[in-house]
């Protein structure tokens, strides 16, 4: 199956044309281009610059937990900055053609989670984009120092209850641990998203995605 030769993402990509025009209808022509680039062993950008002996990254990752709103909030991010959004689940389905939820009750949790590091460190030296990765993409810390290196990590915080409020059916998100209980998991990756962010945006009961988009612009303008 197509999910099987995901050991090596660049390989799959490389090899199968129908992964390859999943990739090109899902995420643009820009990330296709990165890739095969990355592909043919030419240069690119270092994802950063200098301006005014600061380092400028390039890139904006978004990390919190499923149903928080990455995806969405990410989309209208990329839109308003001019950058490409790049969603690592659907990385993960449009390479497999299966559903994050049937990969996981097939492989087990650990084999999913290999699976997602992969798809993240696979993505390359990209530029000009903001990334969404899964929520359990925490759990790697080769995944997550590779995400720091090319961008700078803004942690979605909500209470449980809110994203509860706003996200139904968690049996069928395709979510890592979800056995152990929506609670517990809650409690086991507040530390990990904490530790790992560089900006902690606390979306409140009230919030909307506009005013968050916002936030985060000013908020990582700042931190240079």
């Amino acid at each position: 199956m197509l999910w099987s030769l995901f050991k090596d993402f660049e390989e799959l990509f490389k090899k199968d044309r129908r992964c390859r025009a999943r990739v090109v209808q899902t995420l643009g022509m820009s990330f296709h281009a990165t890739l095969t680039r990355r592909l043919r062993n030419l240069n690119t950008s270092k994802n950063l610059i200098l301006f005014s002996n600061r380092v400028i990254f390039m890139n904006i990752t978004l990390i919190g937990m499923s149903g928080v709103g990455k995806s969405r909030i990410g989309r209208e991010l990329a839109d308003k900055v001019g950058y490409n959004f790049i969603d690592i689940d659907e990385i993960i389905e449009t390479c497999s053609g299966k559903k994050l939820q049937q990969m996981i009750d097939e492989l087990g949790n650990e084999e999913f989670l290999k699976i997602e590091e992969k798809a993240i460190l696979g993505i390359g030296r990209i530029e000009n984009s903001v990334i969404s990765p899964g929520g359990s993409s925490i759990y790697s810390g080769k995944a997550m120092d590779f995400l720091k290196s090319i961008s700078k990590i803004v942690f979605l915080s909500a209470t449980l209850e809110e994203i509860k409020k706003r996200t139904s059916n968690f049996s069928k998100r395709g979510i890592v641990g979800l056995e152990m209980g929506l609670e517990k998991l809650f409690d086991e990756r507040l530390p990990l998203y904490r530790k790992y962010a560089d900006i902690t945006i606390d979306l409140k009961s009230d919030y909307n995605d506009q005013s968050v988009v916002n936030r985060i612009a000013k908020d990582v303008i700042s931190c240079y």
